[in-house]
Parts: structure tokens; C-alpha cells; sequence
């Protein structure tokens, strides 16, 4: 394990391999792995200005990006160091990650819409205990049952190709933006995404150990 705690941003789309990429950089480096959704159930009383993440949460709402801030501001003062996956969403949010924190690096895992496609239409989830599957990368060893419990795999719905399509191209108009910014300041690294995890991992720990 090193022992440098750095400050990483992990950037890439639906299907990229940023959770799987995050936990390896929070093992490596003893920091802790910060996502909006985690921060925001686990702080959804703060108080805000603008009111508390649960009265959003609860309307159906999407919770409003200063409170989405503050939350963030919040996970990020708790230790040294983490690896930051899900934020920021557009440029106003990363103006103000930059007030915030100095960034070690910013990585960006690129993969290709074909093999984006690949992965999330081929993934499996059981019906009972929520183990995860992929038809191809990692089948489980009867086809359509939960090698964990029996349980029956099904497809979720937003893993269909229409719809992992369409969270694409949110994805390229919302967060594209986000990965101009990085890149106009240049501090942007891009990792090749499309190897095995080992070869994904092997890349990035490289990047991030030249960055710290």
C-alpha cells in the first residue's frame, strides 16, 4: 500500500469500470471512495440554505447543485486524501471542486460507445441477493442462476441497449463539458479503459503514482 493519500478524480461513462477502478485506488492508497449518491444518503438531513437533501430526494427531485456542494465539501473534509467518482456533473460544480481542494490528478477512463454497449447490455443482476454477472467478461457457471444464492439473473431495465444509449448521450452532453475543462487546464490523463481491470489498474496506479 502506498503511503502518499492523494487527491483523485476519476472521470468516464456508464460502463467505463470507475467503481471497480475507484475501490482499487481507495485500497492502494487508504483513502476513501467519495460518490454523490453515497454522500448524499449519508448526510440527507444537512442543513442547507436551501433546505436539506431529503425534501428533494423524497419530491423526486434532483437535489440542486449547491446543496450537491456543500454535501461534497462535507465527504471530502473528512480525512486525507480520496477518490472522487460522480462529481463534478457540469463546469459550474467543477469551479467549485477547484475552491475547494487541490486535485492530485484527474483521470478520464476511455472507452468506446461499442464497448460501453458491450458491457452494460451484457450485465446480469440476481433477482434475490444482487450479484453482479456479465454474459461474456464473467458468466456465472449456470447460465440465468446466481452462483451466490440460486437466484434468478435478470436484466435490468436501464441495461437494455435503448436505454444504456441514451445514458451515453446524457453522459456526452452533460459531463463532456466537465472533461474539456480538465483537459483545457491540462491536467487531464487518459487512461485506455478497454484493457482487462488488471490492465485498466495497472495504468492508472501508474498515472496517479507520477502525480503524486
Amino acid at each position: 500500500m502506498s503511503e502518499s493519500q492523494p487527491n483523485v478524480l476519476l472521470l468516464g461513462p456508464p460502463g467505463a469500470g470507475k467503481g471497480t477502478q475507484s475501490a482499487n485506488v481507495a485500497d492502494e492508497y487508504d483513502v476513501p471512495h467519495v460518490t454523490t449518491g453515497d454522500a448524499l444518503r449519508a448526510n440527507k438531513d444537512m442543513e442547507t440554505e436551501y433546505g436539506t437533501p431529503r425534501e428533494f430526494m423524497e419530491a423526486g427531485e434532483l437535489v440542486p447543485d449547491p446543496v450537491v456542494n456543500e454535501i461534497v465539501a462535507e465527504a471530502l473534509s473528512a480525512g486525507d486524501g480520496y477518490v472522487l467518482d460522480g462529481y463534478p456533473r457540469n463546469t459550474e460544480q467543477a469551479e467549485y471542486l477547484a475552491d475547494i481542494t487541490a486535485l492530485d490528478v484527474v483521470c478520464l477512463l476511455s472507452v468506446s460507445e461499442s464497448e460501453l454497449v458491450e458491457r452494460l447490455t451484457g450485465r446480469r443482476v440476481c433477482d434475490e441477493c444482487g450479484a453482479n454477472y456479465h454474459v461474456e467478461f464473467n458468466p456465472p457457471e449456470e447460465e440465468g442462476v446466481c452462483d451466490e444464492c440460486g437466484g434468478e439473473l435478470i436484466q435490468r431495465e436501464d441495461d437494455t441497449e435503448d436505454t444504456v444509449r441514451e445514458r451515453i448521450r446524457v453522459y456526452h452532453e452533460s459531463t463532456e463539458p466537465v472533461v474539456e475543462y480538465y483537459r483545457e487546464a491540462g491536467v487531464l490523463e487518459e487512461i485506455d479503459g478497454e484493457g482487462t481491470p488488471e490492465e485498466v489498474w495497472g495504468e492508472l496506479r501508474e498515472t496517479i503514482d507520477a502525480a503524486i
